[in-house]
């Protein structure tokens, strides 16, 4: 019976007298409560209990969903492993609404064949990234990250990603790319929390990050310049939507600097409107 095991037995009892060694969380308490995991258009309820017991496993507790599927919620709820924190989790009709607050959006890819229009990080480089930007924040205790995890068919749609700053993709055999969706979350929350080297992040002058729901108000008021203007057709497509929300995340805008931009912006829609009322 020995044989079959891969140490020698004085080494295999010794590793259960040895007294267990405590972890500390790379991330802060603060820094783990400005994190929300976003899960859009889950429909299976073992994958929803699933992501939210990960989430309890490391400190995440902040959960929103996303147009969830109503019957795999109800029932997630009732899962053992995390119900509280279940109990806890907003709501939203879009991902627009459900990372308003947020600083900084990553959206979570297989890459598979879609032909992607944002920067794609792996695993490990994106969890440092996400850290540096925690930590930079901290003198801003309203700065929070969405982390996006799209529904188990189909993952994120192309409309989900133009909400994001960057892209994620954990490292997996090109034979098999996608991972069940609660499995997905644990493996990137681990990569937040373990400890490792933390890349640099630098944050425009100091200052504090614009907030998606600033930089969609920007997206806004660009696309009614733009029509206003006849640069877009009255009717917008989708592409173009998503285009000019990709174009202004890019900016990087601090808050300020967002601030300015709307107004200026404000200025040039009323202008090309002649309506005499500023919008």
């Amino acid at each position: 019976m020995c044989a079959f095991l891969p140490f020698p037995l004085a080494s295999a009892s010794s590793l259960f007298l040895r007294p267990a060694r405590k972890i500390a969380l790379l991330l802060l308490p603060n820094e783990l409560d400005r994190v929300r995991v976003v899960l859009v258009s889950t429909r299976n309820p073992l994958n929803l209990g699933a992501a939210a017991r990960a989430m309890s496993n490391f400190g995440f507790l902040r959960l929103r969903v996303v147009n969830p599927y109503d019957v795999a919620f109800r029932e997630a709820r009732s899962a053992v492993g995390a119900p509280e924190l279940l109990a806890n989790a907003e709501e939203f009709k879009n991902v627009a609404e459900a990372v308003a607050d947020c600083t900084l959006i990553v959206g979570t890819t297989a890459v598979g064949h879609r032909e992607l229009q944002h920067p794609l990080r792996l695993l490990e480089e994106g969890a440092g990234v996400i850290r540096a930007h925690l930590d930079s924040a901290n003198a801003n205790q309203a700065s929070r990250v969405a982390l996006l995890f799209g529904s188990e068919k189909r993952g994120l749609s192309n409309q989900d990603l133009s909400h994001c700053h960057w892209l994620l993709r954990i490292p997996t055999r090109e034979e098999h790319i996608s991972m069940n969706m609660g499995q997905a979350v644990a493996v990137c929350l681990y990569e937040l929390i373990r400890e490792t080297q933390t890349a640099t992040v630098q944050q425009p002058d100091g200052r504090h990050l614009a907030t998606s729901g600033e930089l969609e108000r920007i997206a806004s008021l660009l696309l009614d310049a733009l029509r206003a203007s006849g640069y877009l057709n009255s009717r917008s497509t989708d592409i173009a939507e998503e285009k000019v929300r990709r174009l202004v995340r890019r900016l990087n805008l601090p808050t300020t600097d967002a601030e300015i931009l709307l107004g200026m912006l404000r200025q040039i829609v009323w202008k090309l409107r002649d309506t005499g009322d500023a919008p």
